[in-house]
């Protein structure tokens, strides 16, 4: 018999299961309260306009030849042309050239790291940081650097997501920017800029991208830093997998190449059923999820505050998908998410699953999420939460106390 754990590459003894994709596998499981994972909801995702676009296509014979055939490694034409202008309209102009369509964001941060890191090869990463950026930068062996605090020298790039990030839910700050901006600079560093989230914003002004700031510093896009990942998934449906990366083309040209040996093209169905619906529907689609996302949240932020003890804090997001808590510090958030689901059925994040390789995770950390869930079963769950939680804060003074005794 072949012995496969040989045969494997070192690189793949970095790559391991994430804990998020595994708890999704729960998803079915009707007696589970799900507050870990952040799937965008399939109940407001424009079916009847998805099923307009298609019937275009294929009552039209041309552009049904063109749907069902390989699409341009860089992506279809219509498509980048209209990124590009919505990139624009954003404060980040740029033209086709400077956007290639990716299989989804995710397989963007694959790109990139696969385009600029070498093993051993330093990558700051914001901490705690989206998991599947860790795993997709794992699989290039880094030696990992947290931003912030970390020491940038040598580091290829930093990799943020600077609206309502994954996992905490907070945003960056225009100074923040700034500050990331000067330090790149003064490093020669790239920043890989994770805008997914951007366009769930649901209080406060909207805040410029990093690629947009970086433009508006050096004039062109050309001349800027910083590559931008977007995505539909969050805001017209994730199983479309379209996604795009944004950045100088000298940067973009190198990315087609890899896109050409990965897998040579996006869906061109999949990218004219897209484009189809974001011309008309982008707007409306994205404003029901900002309504249906914002209820969700505050009525999560409400249960928080009448169900977890004292000692407990969380994030207020503006936007996005995401609350990130933190317990007291003798409490272990990994037992805490384990008790809950065998003991009261509910699936939960623990936070030090998303902490890079080699940097210390905080341990009485854990994510929710607001996304997949109404609010009365999110209540419910929120106060087993926190019901276990005291549980565990009491056992824990009491052993306290008798060992002081």
């Amino acid at each position: 018999m072949a012995d496969w754990n040989r045969l494997f590459a070192t690189r793949m003894g970095e790559v391991v299961a994430s804990d998020i994709r595994e708890r999704m596998k729960l998803l079915q499981a009707g007696q589970i309260i799900h507050l870990g994972g952040g799937l965008p909801d399939p109940d407001i995702f424009p079916y009847a306009a998805l099923a307009e676009a298609s019937a275009r296509i294929w009552s039209d014979p041309a552009l049904a030849r063109t749907a069902l055939q390989y699409a341009p490694s860089e992506g279809h034409a219509a498509l980048r042309a209209w990124i590009a202008d919505y990139m624009t309209g954003i404060g980040a102009p740029c033209d086709p050239d400077n956007i290639l369509i990716t299989n989804g964001s995710q397989q963007g941060l694959d790109f990139v790291a696969k385009l600029l890191l070498s093993p051993g090869d330093k990558a700051m990463v914001e901490v705690p940081s989206f998991i599947g950026a860790l795993r997709a930068f794992d699989a290039y062996e880094p030696v990992y650097a947290a931003y912030p605090g970390g020491n940038p020298v040598g580091a290829k790039f930093c990799y943020v997501g600077p609206d309502f990030r994954n996992p905490t839910g907070t945003t960056m700050t225009l100074e923040e920017r700034e500050e990331l901006l000067d330090l790149a600079a003064g490093n020669g560093m790239a920043i890989l800029e994770d805008g997914c989230y951007e366009r769930l914003r649901y209080d406060g002004a909207p805040l410029p991208s990093l690629l947009a700031m970086a433009i508006a510093r050096h004039g062109s896009i050309e001349d800027t830093p910083v590559l931008h990942t977007g995505t539909f998934s969050k805001t017209i449906a994730p199983s479309l997998r379209v996604g795009w990366i944004a950045g100088p083309a000298a940067a973009i040209r190198k990315l087609v190449l890899i896109k050409q040996a990965s897998d040579l093209a996006t869906s061109a169905l999949n990218q004219m059923l897209l484009l189809e619906v974001v011309r008309s529907q982008l707007a409306a689609a994205t404003e029901t999820a900002c309504a249906v996302y914002r209820e969700r949240r505050d009525s999560m932020l409400a249960a928080l505050a009448e169900h977890m003890p004292q000692g407990v804090r969380w994030t207020r997001p503006e936007g996005g998908l995401y609350i990130w808590v933190e317990l007291p510090k003798q409490l272990d958030a990994t037992l805490l998410t384990q008790r809950a689901l065998a003991e009261e059925g509910v699936s939960a994040i623990a936070g030090a699953a998303f902490y890079p390789r080699g940097v210390p995770a905080e341990r009485n950390t854990l994510r929710l999420s607001f996304s997949m869930i109404d609010s009365e079963p999110a209540r419910e769950g929120v106060a087993r939460l926190g019901a276990l939680v005291r549980e565990m804060l009491q056992s824990t003074a009491a052993v306290t106390a008798i060992s002081s005794a």
